[in-house]
C-alpha cells in the first residue's frame, strides 16, 4: 500500500497567498474601545504587523480622516511600517472598500484572499469584509487587533462576518499558521523575538525555553 504524502488544508494561510490590510488602527479610534483592554490591543496588532513584516506579506495600511478628526496610527505600525516608506491612504469613506485609492491597492496585491484587522470592527471592519465577500474574495478577520466601543458591537459583527463567509482568527495564529514549521530557519528567529516581544505568557515561555537551550550549550 503507497504511503499518503501528508497535505496541509488549502485554507491555512501562506505568506504568499494572502494580503494584509491595517485599517484605523488610530489614537482617536482607539479611545473609545472599550471590547478589548487597550494594551491587549496594541500587543497584538505589534504581532500582526510585525510578522507580516517577518513574512513579507502585502500589507496595506488606511487610515480616515487622519489630519481632521483619527490622528496617527499606532506606534507598533509605525514601527514596522513607517509611513514615510510605506505610504498609508487616508479615506473619507468608512467603508474601506469605497475608497478607490485603498481598493485599487488592495486589488493591485493581485491576492484573492485577504486578512482584516482594525478599529472598530461593526463599521471599519465589517463593511469592508461584507464587501469584499461579495466579490468573491476569501476573507479572514483577525479577531483580536480589532476593537469596538462596546463587547456587544464587537462580537455581533464578528458574528455577522463569520454568517456571510468570513473566517475568524487570533494574531499568534495567524504568525504561526505562516511559521508552521520549526524547521524553517530563516524566520526562526524573527517569529521567537516577535512573541517574546509582544506575545504575553506565551512569550515569556518562548523566552524560558531559548534561556534554557542557552544554558544547556
Amino acid at each position: 500500500m503507497t504511503a499518503k504524502t501528508p497535505t496541509p488544508a488549502a485554507s491555512l494561510l501562506t505568506p504568499d497567498n494572502h494580503a494584509l490590510v491595517l485599517i484605523d488602527h488610530e489614537g482617536q479610534m482607539a479611545f473609545a474601545t472599550n471590547s478589548i483592554p487597550m494594551m491587549q490591543l496594541r500587543a497584538h496588532v505589534a504581532i500582526l504587523a510585525g510578522g507580516s513584516k517577518i513574512f513579507n506579506v502585502p500589507t496595506i495600511v488606511t487610515t480616515v480622516a487622519e489630519e481632521t478628526f483619527s490622528g496617527p496610527v499606532f506606534p507598533e505600525i509605525e514601527e514596522v511600517y513607517p509611513q514615510a516608506s510605506h505610504n498609508y491612504i487616508d479615506r473619507t469613506t468608512m467603508n474601506t472598500w469605497e475608497d478607490q485609492n485603498a481598493y485599487d491597492a488592495i486589488q493591485a496585491t493581485g491576492k484573492k484572499r485577504i486578512v482584516l484587522a482594525g478599529l472598530w470592527t461593526s463599521v471599519c471592519i465589517a463593511m469592508p469584509a461584507l464587501s469584499a465577500i461579495g466579490e468573491g474574495f476569501e476573507v479572514y478577520v483577525v479577531t483580536d487587533a480589532c476593537g469596538d466601543i462596546t463587547a456587544e458591537a464587537h462580537n455581533m459583527a464578528v458574528q455577522r462576518m463569520v454568517q456571510a463567509g468570513a473566517i475568524p482568527i487570533t494574531s499568534v495564529q495567524y504568525v504561526l499558521e505562516l511559521q508552521r514549521d520549526w524547521a524553517r530557519s530563516e524566520t526562526y528567529d524573527p517569529v521567537n523575538e516577535l512573541i517574546k516581544r509582544s506575545g504575553g505568557s506565551y512569550g515569556l515561555g518562548v523566552h524560558y525555553a531559548k534561556h534554557m537551550l542557552h544554558k544547556e550549550h
